[in-house]
């Protein structure tokens, strides 16, 4: 059996499961339509809905729907128009319709004229904010005892899905090294993006995420994605945050460099990229992800102490909460079919969540590690003055040594990691790197 005959096998046991937890007979999964901006006809960029192209490597086919019966055949109707306005999206042959049942349509109202009543017994799963979603007669609309269900299976990937994601990734990481070639030769932030797209043939709205291209002080806005037109004068430091999308499924990366062949900031990028290693071989299925997001705030005050950021012992800068000025976001979420993967803090299939720690309210994954799970770990440390104003005049903080970062903006490094149960877990990311003969 192909790993895609198994992930379907897959995904159909975890649907009966579901319906048959939850009470509910069948789902028709609508895979979504643009939306229009406001008072014009020009719609905005189109996004499959998750749970369609969890099914299907399907995600530029609007107006299409897989109904699927536990017990039976999944039908998917495919939406071909007569348009002599727009190309129509080709569908190459492909092994997913060797085990369904393929209703091509030129007419999206057609899907509830093929299934009459069964869509009184079926739930919709998917956007109704127009027809033909809005008028089907279908028994609940996005029940959430449903989707908490099946989004908190969908944490534990298949071997089919953990082969789209290193498949993504090995794009994304062929796109981060043109990129870092184009910031070595002076590029603009303009520049170094188109550098990135050109690198896999891709448009920006191909990206899973804006991509964040950040030269000196701009790597400090988390999501900076201004993109200005003229290189900074001195280049200092460039991150860059930047994924791509393979089936549907999403790598995100992030890594930082230098113009400085040596010195502080050379010196902070490669103590971080040794703390961000050190941190995933220390991963244990069974041990719960937020501890693993406060040992990395043991790590960043360790780095505060080292590169005289802060005064004081790291046991005193970890007390009085000084790390999350300089390392304010989680260290990392699910990631999949979307890049914030769903169900990051749910304890169970039945919707209860877990305890959320208030000192740490941007955190996106509290769940327990599981073999299968595919999560990123992505450490930083900036100079954000919006978050150091608070400590004005604190001497505890070295404001000479802040004022000597503030211009490089920050540091941040991410990969994406399979957890496994015997400890070698799979880096997606510098596997792809590696293969690019990059460490």
């Amino acid at each position: 059996m192909s790993s895609y005959a198994q992930h379907l096998s897959t995904v159909s046991a975890r649907f009966d499961e579901a319906l048959a937890a939850t009470g509910y007979d069948a789902v028709i999964i609508y895979a979504g339509q643009p939306r229009y901006a406001f008072q014009d006809d020009n719609p905005y960029a189109y996004r499959v809905n998750p749970l369609f192209k969890y099914w299907l490597p399907l995600t530029h086919s609007p107006q299409s729907a897989l109904y699927y019966k536990p017990g039976h055949k999944p039908v998917v109707f495919l939406y071909q128009p007569r348009d002599f306005w727009h190309a129509q999206v080709a569908i190459a042959a492909g092994e997913w319709q060797q085990h369904v049942d393929l209703v091509v349509i030129d007419d999206p109202l057609k899907i509830a004229a093929h299934l009459g009543d069964k869509l009184k017994q079926a739930v919709l799963l998917g956007e109704d904010f127009a027809e033909p979603a809005s008028s089907w007669p279908v028994s609940q609309r996005n029940p959430q005892a449903l989707l908490d269900y099946l989004h908190y299976q969908r944490a534990v990937k298949t071997a089919w899905e953990i082969d789209n994601l290193r498949i993504a990734n090995e794009r994304a990481t062929r796109a981060h090294v043109a990129a870092r070639d184009a910031f070595f030769a002076g590029a603009s932030e303009l520049g170094i993006q188109q550098a990135y797209l050109a690198a896999i043939d891709a448009r920006e709205i191909d990206m899973p995420y804006n991509n964040i291209v950040a030269l000196n002080e701009h790597g400090a806005i988390l999501h900076y994605d201004i993109y200005q037109h003229q290189a900074p004068q001195p280049v200092r430091s460039f991150l860059i945050d930047a994924g791509a999308y393979y089936h549907g499924y999403c790598a995100d990366i992030t890594r930082t460099y230098t113009t400085q062949t040596n010195g502080f900031f050379a010196e902070l990028i490669a103590a971080m990229d040794a703390k961000q290693r050190g941190l995933i071989d220390s991963i244990q299925v069974g041990q719960s992800y937020a501890d693993l997001h406060v040992a990395q705030h043991h790590n960043t005050a360790q780095l505060l102490h080292d590169f005289g950021l802060m005064n004081g012992s790291v046991e005193s800068i970890l007390a009085q909460g000084y790390t999350r000025a300089f390392f304010p976001h989680g260290l990392g979420h699910l990631i999949g079919l979307q890049v914030h993967d769903v169900a990051g803090h749910l304890k169970n299939p039945q919707g209860e969540l877990h305890e959320r720690d208030p000192n740490h309210p941007f955190l996106r994954l509290t769940r327990t590690m599981e073999e299968g799970q595919v999560f990123t770990i992505e450490p930083g440390l900036y100079v954000i003055d919006q978050l150091l104003e608070p400590y004005a005049g604190n001497t505890d903080f070295n404001w000479q040594r802040i004022d000597e970062l503030r211009p490089y903006g920050g540091v941040r490094i991410e990969d994406s990691v399979v957890a496994s149960a015997s400890g070698k877990h799979q880096n997606l990311t510098r596997d792809a790197f590696a293969k690019l003969g990059v460490r």
